[in-house]
Formats: C-alpha cells, sequence, structure tokens
C-alpha cells in the first residue's frame, strides 16, 4: 500500500510539474526556472521508478504468498476431512480451488497496493484543482467518481455469471477427473467415445457459461474507458475555453489535461479491484464450502490412551475377536469390518478393553493401520514411496512383500522414480509394492484387505510365510479367501 501511494502520487503530480514548466520556464523564458522544474520532474520519474519497482515486487509477494496459504489450508482441511470427504464433496470441487480459485483470491489481494495509491493520488488532484480553478476542479472531482459509478449496475450480473461460469468449470473438472481414474476400464470395455461426447458436452456448457460472463466484462471494461475518456473531453473543451478567456493559462490547460488523462488510471484501478473482488467472492465461497466440511469422526474431549504394545480388537458388531500378536485370517467381505476396525466408520469396536471411542483419532491412526487394495501408490523415488518410517527397514519390507526382484529390475533400483499410481508397474507388482509400504509402518495392529489377490500361488506362498514371519507378535488381521493364508493364521473367521 506504501509503495502504491508512492507510485501513483507521482504520476498525478507529473502533469502539474509540466504546468508549471510550461508558465514559469518556457512562457516566461527563465531558464533557471525551467531547469528547475526539468530536476523536479526527474525527481518525481525516479521515486516512480523505484516505486514501480517495490510495488511490482510486494504485489507479486502478496499474490505468491496468498495463493499458497489458500492451497494450503483448503488441502490440509480437506486431508483432516479422512474417508468421509468423497461422500461430502466432489473431487472436481477441490481440484478446481486448488487450481483457479485461489488465483482469484490472490490477485484481489494483489491489487490492493495499486487501488489504495490510486484512492490517495485522486484525493491529492482532486484538492490541488479545486483550490486553484474551482470549476475545472469540481468537474474533475465529481466527473470521475461518476464515472466509475456508471458501469456498477453491472457488476452484480457479472458475479453471478462467473458464478454459474465457475460452478460448470468444478462439473467439467469432475468428469474430467472420473474419466483418468477410469481410462483402463474405459479402454476395455470400448467406452472411450461416449466418455469423449459426455466430457465434450460438458466443454461446451463451460465455453457458453465463459462467453456469458464475458459479454458483461466485456461491457464493464468498455465502459471504465468510455466514461472517464468523457470526463476528458469535457475538461479539454472546458479548460480550452477558460484558456481562450485568459481565465487560465497554458501551462494550467496543459496541467489540467494530463491530470485529467492521468485519472483514467485510478478509474481503471478501481474498476479492476472491484471485478477482482467479484471473481474473488465467488471463489472464496467455493474454498468455503470446503472449509465448512467436518469430519464423520473426531476424538473425544478426554481420550483414553490405547493399550501398549500389541493389543486386540473386537468388533462387538459381528463379534469376531482379534487376538493381540497373533495372526487372524477373514475370509468374508472386508470393506464394513475393516473400516470399523480402522474406526473409519462409527461403531462399537474394543482396543483390548479400550472402546474405540473413547480413545484418540490421531492415536487410532498412529497405531493401526488398515491396507486397502484399492489403495494406490503416488508418484516419487520409490524407496520414499515405501518407507513409512516405521521401525521396519525398506528392504526387509520389500523382502517380506517379495518385491526385491521388482526393485532388482529397475534401472535406478529404489531410486527409480514411480509414475502416479506406480503405472508403469503390473498390477501384480503394486499390489507387492503396496504390501510393502503398509509393512514398513510396523503398525501395532495391521489390517490387510486381500494382500495377495492379484499375485500368482507361488509367490502368494513366499509372501504369506514371510509376513507371517515379520509380524510375529504383532497383531494381524488378513482379509482373504486363499488356503494359503487360513494355513498359517492362528484363528480363521469364516464367511
Amino acid at each position: 500500500m506504501v509503495f502504491g501511494t508512492l507510485w501513483m502520487v507521482p504520476l498525478a503530480l507529473l502533469p502539474l510539474a509540466i504546468g508549471e514548466a510550461v508558465d514559469q520556464g518556457i512562457a516566461a523564458r527563465d531558464t533557471a526556472a525551467l531547469l528547475t522544474w526539468i530536476g523536479i520532474i526527474l525527481a518525481l520519474g525516479v521515486v516512480l521508478a523505484a516505486s514501480t519497482f517495490m510495488l511490482t515486487l510486494n504485489g507479486d509477494r502478496a499474490w505468491l504468498n496468498s495463493a499458497r496459504l489458500m492451497q494450503q489450508t483448503v488441502i490440509r482441511h480437506a486431508t483432516s476431512i479422512g474417508a468421509a470427504l468423497p461422500q461430502k464433496i466432489k473431487t472436481g470441487e477441490i481440484v478446481a480451488v486448488g487450481a483457479s480459485d485461489l488465483y482469484s483470491i490472490a490477485g484481489l489481494l494483489e491489487i490492493i497496493g495499486r487501488l489504495t495509491g490510486s484512492v490517495v493520488a485522486f484525493g491529492l488532484v482532486a484538492t490541488l484543482l479545486t483550490s486553484h480553478t474551482p470549476v475545472l476542479g469540481l468537474v474533475v472531482l465529481l466527473g470521475m467518481p461518476l464515472a466509475t459509478l456508471g458501469f456498477m449496475p453491472l457488476l452484480k450480473p457479472l458475479q453471478n455469471r462467473t458464478e454459474a461460469h465457475r460452478e460448470e468449470v468444478g462439473t467439467a473438472t469432475a468428469v474430467a477427473a472420473d474419466i483418468v481414474s477410469g481410462l483402463r476400464v474405459l479402454r476395455g470395455i470400448g467406452g472411450e467415445r461416449q466418455f469423449t461426447r459426455r466430457f465434450a458436452e460438458t466443454s461446451q456448457r463451460v465455453r457458453h457459461a465463459g462467453v456469458a460472463a464475458s459479454r458483461v466484462e466485456s461491457w464493464v471494461a468498455a465502459l471504465a474507458l468510455l466514461l472517464p475518456s468523457l470526463v476528458i473531453a469535457l475538461v479539454t473543451w472546458l479548460g480550452a475555453r477558460l484558456a481562450l478567456d485568459g481565465t487560465i493559462t497554458i501551462g494550467e490547460l496543459v496541467a489540467f489535461y494530463g491530470v485529467s488523462a492521468f485519472l483514467i488510471m485510478p478509474v481503471g484501478s478501481v474498476g479492476e479491484a472491484v471485478h477482482k473482488f467479484n471473481e474473488a467472492v465467488v471463489a472464496a465461497r467455493r474454498a468455503c464450502t470446503i472449509l465448512r466440511l467436518t469430519p464423520a469422526l473426531t476424538s473425544p474431549e478426554s481420550p483414553v490412551p490405547l493399550p501398549h504394545g500389541a493389543f486386540g480388537l473386537r468388533d462387538e458388531t459381528s463379534g469376531i475377536t482379534c487376538a493381540a500378536g497373533q495372526l487372524t485370517v477373514i475370509t468374508g467381505q472386508a470393506d464394513d469390518l475393516a473400516d470399523r476396525l480402522g474406526r473409519y466408520v462409527d461403531a462399537p469396536v474394543l482396543a483390548g478393553d479400550v472402546p474405540l471411542r473413547d480413545a484418540d483419532l490421531a492415536e487410532i491412526r498412529g497405531r493401526i493401520l488398515v491396507a486397502h487394495n484399492q489403495d494406490m501408490l503416488f508418484s516419487g523415488r520409490l524407496a520414499d514411496e515405501v518407507d513409512m518410517g516405521g521401525t521396519v527397514d525398506v528392504r526387509t519390507a520389500l523382502w517380506a512383500a517379495d518385491a526385491m526382484d521388482v526393485v532388482d529390475g529397475l534401472a535406478d533400483g529404489l531410486d527409480e522414480e514411480l509414475a502416479e499410481r506406480g503405472r508403469t508397474l503390473s498390477g501384480g507388482q503394486r499390489q507387492r509394492m503396496m504390501l510393502a509400504r503398509a509393512l514398513s509402518a510396523d503398525a501395532d495392529v495391521l489390517v490387510l484387505d486381500e494382500p495377495t489377490s492379484a499375485v500368482d500361488a507361488h509367490t502368494e506362498a513366499r509372501i504369506v510365510r514371510r509376513v507371517a514371519e515379520l509380524r510375529q507378535g504383532r497383531t494381524t488381521v488378513v482379509f482373504s479367501q486363499s488356503p494359503l493364508w487360513t494355513n498359517v493364521a492362528d484363528k480363521v473367521y469364516p464367511s
């Protein structure tokens, strides 16, 4: 705001200084006065150059910091919602906030400096003109605000159309995310054309909404230029008449014209700020929709600590008991029961003699790990993606998951850069990597959902034996119908 003022005020004073140079230097043929005013003009230019640099630097910094803060705030909150997030909001909404909305909010903060300078400069110029030549001063003082108000009625329709466009963008992003995530399946069933047509229709709705918003925006931009230009034309005509009558000097006419032309900039900054405010309000509403979401589960006010070391779990709904330090195999469906055991849904489950409802959610997440078969790998260095920071080192976890042959087959071994979702690996290789990742956490209670469904029988036999060995003394629950798992289990619950 300080540099915005230092940027705009010299711009406002330059026409006045030029007018004085014309009257006192050129018209009066006074070389000393002319040089003095030239020096003042150069000094204003130096201040203008320095403040422009600092305004741009700090404006960009405000833009970047606000975008970063917005992105971190939304993503941090979305992450805190946990597994309930997909049921509460579309994926496209979060992507759209992170991809476009945050820039609208950042743009509003970036223009604050220029807006402040515009207001200060306008007040200064209006005061100087009114005190010097009241008629011209009043024309400028009243004309420019009226010119600004001229396009204000269009701002509400612009905001509505911008919001409609933003809604369509969120829908299109969600459709795109669905198509990308299901691309392999679509190719398998020949559905590319149907979903391409569907996305094309959605894109057209986005385009139509964008054009509708742009129509109003173009009228706002046109009026923001036209109305102040009419005020400048009036000031120029009136100033010329006053100059011909001898009421004002040629230098004053030059100054009034220059000031009037300059005032297009403050008016333009106000119009731009109002437009950015509209966009930011639409974007902020979307962000607030996410920030208002609440987790499905929260920790109690006075949580009870979970038992030390390995502990057992008992699901009161099904009556299934997973004894502490033992390998329990359940041959039925995993989803509901696994979610209950990991407290991803509210259900009566005991950890030893402590109800999970009474325990701190963060402690549950740190000590009970549920590894679903639908989990995915992230992009990045393989060792970093597998290592969960537990006491089991990466190579031991990979050995137990029988995945060292996969590592050895990669060009860079553990330093190999995995593609997103590990798509460069086969289904069985990805599954073994995900199992290694779960094992590396060395959780007190590990729940595995069909951890070997995509591997052959020989590989599965090695994995079963090694996991049972590695997890000895730890509570492990495996959902699988494979007899290889039931053969090594301490307890088996049939479906």
